[in-house]
């Protein structure tokens, strides 16, 4: 069984089916093997694993690390369920200031593929999620950046329901037009 490497309206990001093993214990997932990602052009070696646990409600993002710390990340939520959502924050391209999201979950077994050049956050639909991915850039406060998750020029239609969760910081994070 391969991997289904799943074309986005952004030619450099994929939502990734990874190879799944069922049995009468569960299951076992491949969710990363770079032989399988180099043959569908990601070259990418991801170099730190993250892991975050979030509450129904919770919105982290938008966020990004700015040059010369870009990041591309695999993303997976292996507890709940989540509205993923990523903006091409690149000047250069033909889909800038576009967005798009993706329902990942436990169930479905999703990855979502974030190239360098992309903000990315999430919405917890479920009662709570864990959210694990992986980064090609350690982590550089100075380079550290964020877009307002609500941003009326980008207008995320997120499947808000009920109270929201956000930090001070994702808060009051500035809008696209004043930061790109």
């Amino acid at each position: 069984m391969e991997p289904k490497f799943i074309k986005t309206k952004f030619k450099e990001a994929f939502l990734i089916e990874p190879k799944s093993f069922p049995d009468t214990r569960g299951y076992f997932t491949e969710s990363y093997n770079i032989n399988d990602f180099k043959k569908n052009g990601i070259t990418d070696v991801f170099i730190q694993d993250n892991f975050s646990f979030s509450l129904k409600g919770v919105v982290r993002g938008m966020h990004f690390q700015k040059k010369p710390h870009e990041t591309s990340k695999l993303v997976q939520c292996v507890l709940g369920e989540i509205y993923d959502v990523i903006i091409d924050i690149r000047p250069e391209s033909p889909t800038f200031r576009q967005w798009e999201g993706f329902v990942l979950s436990k169930e479905n077994k999703k990855i979502l593929y974030v190239p360098k050049g992309f903000a990315h956050g999430f919405y917890v639909t479920g009662d709570h999620a864990g959210v694990s991915y992986k980064v090609d850039e350690v982590f550089y406060s100075g380079y550290d950046g964020a877009i307002r998750w609500n941003d009326p020029d980008i207008n995320i239609q997120w499947p808000i329901k009920g109270e929201l969760i956000i930090s001070e910081k994702d808060q009051n994070a500035p809008l696209f037009k004043d930061i790109i």
